[in-house]
């Protein structure tokens, strides 16, 4: 074995602190932003609002003392005779301006305003409510509570009663049957809204048919179906179930209009607040002034912060002071720290603002003529690389933005994703959106007779006809896209 040295050159890229904090920030919505910010103002003391007065007498460090296990173990003589803090204690105005996110451009009275959010029972405390009001022993209670505990975001009841029962064993000592948790379970299948706690689709179902016949409805016949009938009904086979049950077409039409009717999620809608996705706070506003496209961003996104001057004003005493024992110097080092962090901040969220406005104004730019009609049609073809030649930005750097943004035009509010599309060749040559084209086959499908709908064929013949060039395995992945089900599954009677 022999050793040998070598001299080997490589080129690496490492982010610095404020590149990552930037790259965190950029992802982060409006609707999120503002509690990044309270977060940031509540670890950093030296970091303060432009509503504020300034830091208390408790806010400041006395003394100048700092933590002792922060600094003590890492301060040397050396650093604290090489303090440097002119930086920090200019006079002026000016200096306080430096730091200021404030933008002339946004109204004075958007800048107050507050995020809504709205409040509301969640289904799990629904159900918890109304078990409060059966009168059962504290064991059944406990036993129900944890039926409850095991529902899904649906309603249903996807466990095994058996994975239950040893649920309830081994973390709350208490032994149960499967026969007992049945019978719980029919209580709580007594709730509203009817379908909770059921095991699958067609129980759900069924129960709601159930709760509907008690209170008076005809619905003999939809059980029926339901119970016999559920494959073929899902598969849209209706000519089995007429002949099955002997029905008339009025009759077939009355029973799936009264199941189509029923809820298949009765705990889907219940409790929606608290996703991410249930309410949408624009980050964009794009307004149409007699053909001029005007951009603004959200106030949100522009907030004034700046460095505490009562963190400034403790620097300037120890400048004037004679005294600097070592004490004091670990508290200046400790203040220089926490307003360089301040002023890191501060630069990011100048430099996020910034990347949004730049980004978006390409991307309202290149889409100018959807902004102005709102048709979809309309809408050129763009990919990620597009706005990035543009702006300059890197192209990981418009997809953060891309993909967690919305702008809100006179339209309706879209994600800036919904602007992205890959191109699609007509006869001609000429390039169009893929989102053109998936609106032209929307179109075709609502336009369609429900009784003979489209197939993927026909569809491709139609776009064909109008000078797409687009093969049927293409037609088939927009359609899926879309969420449309495919030629038998839409035909109606």
């Amino acid at each position: 074995m022999s050793l040998s040295q070598g001299l080997h050159q490589k080129l690496l890229q490492k982010l610095s602190p404020q590149q990552i904090q930037l790259m965190k920030l950029l992802q982060v919505p409006t609707a999120i932003l503002e509690e990044r910010i309270k977060e940031e103002l509540e670890e950093n003391p030296a970091l303060e609002t432009g509503e504020d007065e300034g830091p208390t007498d408790a806010d400041k460090v006395d003394e100048f003392e700092a933590p002792e296990e922060e600094y003590e173990a890492e301060s040397s003589e050396d650093e604290f005779e090489s303090i440097d803090i002119s930086d920090y204690v200019q006079d002026g105005d000016d200096e306080i301006a430096d730091y200021k996110l404030r933008d002339e451009n946004y109204p004075e009275q958007d800048d107050n305003k507050t995020i809504p959010h709205r409040i509301e029972t969640g289904f799990n405390e629904l159900m918890l409510e109304q078990l409060g009001m059966l009168n059962l022993g504290d064991r059944q209670h406990k036993i129900a509570e944890q039926i409850i505990g095991n529902l899904d975001d649906d309603g249903y009841l996807r466990r095994e009663l058996s994975s239950i029962v040893d649920d309830l064993a081994f973390r709350q000592n208490i032994m149960t049957t499967d026969e007992e948790l049945a019978e719980l379970v029919k209580m709580i299948q007594q709730f509203d809204p009817p379908g909770v706690a059921a095991r699958n689709l067609q129980e759900c179902l069924l129960i709601q048919l159930y709760k509907k016949k008690e209170d008076g409805d005809h619905t003999d016949t939809a059980i029926k179906v339901m119970e016999k009938y559920f494959d073929e009904f899902t598969k849209k086979h209706y000519e089995k179930i007429q002949r099955g049950l002997n029905l008339t077409d009025d009759e077939l039409k009355d029973v799936i209009n009264q199941i189509i009717k029923l809820n298949p999620k009765p705990g889907g809608n219940i409790g929606d607040s608290g996703k991410g996705e249930s309410y949408v706070i624009p980050d964009f506003f794009i307004f149409n002034n007699v053909g001029k496209l005007e951009l603004t961003l959200n106030s949100k996104n522009a907030p004034d912060l700046r460095i505490s001057e009562g963190y400034r004003d403790m620097l300037k005493d120890y400048e004037r002071g004679s005294k600097k024992d070592k004490r004091q110097k670990e508290a200046v080092l400790f203040i220089k720290q926490k307003i360089d962090a301040a002023k890191w901040f501060i630069d990011a969220i100048k430099q996020r603002q910034h990347t949004l406005l730049s980004t978006m104004n390409a991307i309202m730019e290149y889409q100018y003529n959807f902004f102005v009609s709102g048709d979809e049609t309309e809408l050129k073809p763009m990919i990620l690389k597009d706005i990035a030649e543009k702006t300059a930005l890197d192209i990981s750097t418009v997809s953060r933005v891309a993909n967690s943004k919305f702008v809100q035009t006179e339209f309706g509010t879209y994600r800036l994703k919904f602007f992205f599309s890959e191109s699609l060749q007509t006869d001609s040559g000429e390039e169009v959106s893929t989102r053109e084209v998936k609106k032209i086959l929307s179109n075709l499908i609502e336009g369609e007779s429900k009784k003979h709908p489209l197939s993927d064929e026909r569809l491709t013949e139609l776009l064909q006809e109008k000078g797409y060039n687009i093969a049927r395995r293409t037609v088939a992945k927009y359609r899926e896209q879309l969420n449309v089900p495919v030629a038998r599954l839409r035909k109606e009677l």
